[in-house]
Parts: C-alpha cells; sequence; structure tokens
C-alpha cells in the first residue's frame, strides 16, 4: 500500500511532497558518486566503503555547521541553488585544515512546508559543494515542521566526514618565527557575519536588486549571496607538495579570532595592511554602516577564506602549487614571537 496519511497532511505535513522532493534531488545526488557508495538514497543510514590502502593509520575528521542568516538573503531573493554550496563550504573548509580528505557529506533541511522543486534546488547546491570538495552525498534529512517554521522559510546544516594519516595531520607546534603567512582569496562574505550585514542594509526593506555603484554595478543581494569558495582541491594539492605547518578557514571572528587558532602558544602573525587585496563589498559595509576596520577584521574575512603557514624556504613552492591549482594565492605576513595572536600594520 502507497504511504499516505490524510490526517497527517491536514495537520500540515505532505509526506507525498517528500517523495517528491527526493525524486527531483536523485539526479544532483548522482553528480556526487565516488565510486565509495554502498547505499542508495532512501535507506535509514548512508553506507561509504572506506579504501584505506594509502593510509596505514588513519583517523577521522569531523564538521558540521549550518548557512546562518545568510539563508535571509536566500528567502528575500527567492533564490536557492547556492547556499547548499556553503553549507558544504562550511564544513568541508573546516575538516581540510586538519589536512584530512573530505569522504562524504549528509545534509538536513528543516522547512516550514516542504515545496519539492525548492528543496531540490537547495540540493541542488549541496551536491555541487559536494562535487567541488570531492566529497559523496550519501544521504541526508528533509524534516516538514509546520507552525515551528514559516512556510516559504527552512533551515539547513551539514555534516562532513574526512580521513587523513596520523602521521600526517597538521601540527601547529611546528610553526616558527619566520614562517610565511600566505592568503588564499575568498569569494566576498562567505557564510559569517550576515547579522551585521543585515542590520547594516536593512535587507528587509532595501531594493537588493538594484545596481551599486560602489560594487562596480553588480547587485546587492546577488554579491552578498556568492557561495563560500571550497579550498580543498588546491589544498590537497599543496599538501603533496610541501609541508604545511598550519591552516586556518577564515570564518566567523574573522582574523582575530580564527588566525591565532592555527598557532602555538608564544606567537603571533604580521600582516601587511597594504598587501591585503579586500573585495569593495568589504567597503560598502564598513562604509554605509561605519564600522571600525578593528571591528571589520573581527568579523569577516576581509578578503581572505583561508591562510596556510608554511616554511620560508616552502613559500614559493607553495604559492606555485596553489596557483598552479586555481588560487590566486599571495604572501600576507609572517609569523612573529608575540602574544597578540594577529597584528595588523
Amino acid at each position: 500500500m502507497k504511504s499516505f496519511s490524510e490526517s497527517y497532511r491536514d495537520a500540515g505535513v505532505d509526506i507525498t511532497a517528500g517523495y517528491k522532493a527526493v525524486e527531483l534531488m536523485k539526479s544532483h545526488i548522482a553528480r556526487t558518486l565516488t565510486g565509495s557508495n554502498v547505499s542508495d538514497i532512501g535507506g535509514f543510514g548512508g553506507l561509504f566503503e572506506l579504501d584505506l590502502k594509502d593510509t596505514p593509520n588513519p583517523v577521522l575528521v569531523s564538521g558540521t555547521d549550518g548557512v546562518g542568516t545568510k539563508l535571509r538573503l536566500a528567502f528575500l531573493m527567492d533564490k536557492h541553488d547556492t547556499v547548499g554550496i556553503d553549507c558544504v563550504a562550511m564544513c568541508v573548509n573546516d575538516v581540510i585544515c586538519c589536512g584530512a580528505r573530505p569522504l562524504y557529506f549528509l545534509d538536513y533541511i528543516a522547512c516550514g512546508k516542504n515545496i519539492p522543486e525548492r528543496i531540490a534546488s537547495v540540493v541542488s547546491g549541496v551536491a555541487e559543494g559536494c562535487v567541488q570538495s570531492g566529497s559523496a552525498l550519501i544521504g541526508g534529512e528533509t524534516a516538514e515542521m509546520p507552525g515551528f517554521y514559516p512556510v516559504d522559510e527552512y533551515d539547513l546544516a551539514g555534516f562532513s566526514v574526512g580521513v587523513v594519516d596520523k602521521s600526517k595531520v597538521l601540527d601547529k607546534t611546528a610553526v616558527k618565527e619566520g614562517d610565511i603567512v600566505i592568503a588564499l582569496p575568498s569569494s566576498g562574505v562567505h557564510s559569517n557575519g550576515f547579522s551585521l550585514v543585515r542590520k547594516v542594509f536593512d535587507v528587509e526593506h532595501c531594493d537588493l536588486k538594484a545596481p551599486v555603484s560602489e560594487l562596480n554595478g553588480a547587485c546587492l543581494g546577488e554579491t552578498l549571496l556568492t557561495p563560500t569558495k571550497i579550498y580543498v582541491k588546491p589544498m590537497l594539492a599543496l599538501f603533496d607538495a610541501v609541508k604545511v605547518k598550519s591552516v586556518s578557514h577564515i570564518t566567523g571572528g574573522g582574523f582575530y579570532e580564527n588566525i591565532p587558532r592555527s598557532l602555538p602558544k608564544g606567537y603571533s602573525v604580521q600582516i601587511a595592511r597594504e598587501k591585503l587585496r579586500i573585495p569593495p563589498i568589504f567597503d560598502y559595509i564598513a562604509k554605509t554602516g561605519s564600522i571600525p576596520e578593528r571591528d571589520m577584521f573581527n568579523t569577516f574575512n576581509m578578503g581572505v577564506g583561508m591562510s596556510v603557514i608554511v616554511a620560508e624556504k616552502d613559500a614559493a613552492k607553495a604559492l606555485e602549487v596553489l596557483r598552479t591549482n586555481g588560487e590566486d594565492a599571495y604572501p600576507m605576513g609572517f609569523v612573529v614571537k608575540s602574544d597578540e595572536g594577529v597584528i595588523i600594520c
């Protein structure tokens, strides 16, 4: 007998919409297959076969995150095909900071009303993020929660698992004075600081689709929805080429919170302000909201999505590898003995 409950539907949950959403998302999920998937979607758990022939002492690394209030921009713009990339990026970019290769991903979508086409659009972004990071999308959950979420809203979170050989786990205690700090450019605001962004621009009442001269004619909504950059593949290539001492994913808390997490006690990074390539969106946020520069660097990535620390002798090779793999990376500073954490001068 086909699954259907009239009573449940009358309470606001249409389980047949869930079945349609799964059918619509299957083609997107198929793009992420890596050959290690054991199960199809629809089971009670996602199965993944581990190939550890090149990993004699495997360590699993996991990360979980969401997209935060950036979702509000997706609702206002009625654009849902990129926030899934953000969700994957926020997880896999953390996993790569340990030196790990992401293996698989699961997503969780909670909504007020399951509109299959919209859910499938969200999952298309998740699938794209998985393709960019080499992860298999092995499962997930869509929860229709009427009365808890507004009918036109949803929340999105994800979970990533990666693997690294124990001998290759990044060890920040290797960081020494004189090491070079390399910047990997961000694609924009990424997925942090949007509570401040929404306040600065009063996004509920402004015209998000109007061209903005300070953004070179781009509209504010599209600029803010630019998905978080995924650094997995260039970083894996870098790990194979040089000894990377430490990596920091620049997320909420900006430079001042995240970079110190990649440093041993007693060391700081000194960053040359004039070397930073800050996209126009950050200047526009600061100008519109009259936000002090210290607060900008303590909230946003300011154009640097990831920082990498290598020995001075390895810096040229590291830059070459990153650029060969599509990253316009550049040196932004060096390590010094200090307890300040981050020194921008």
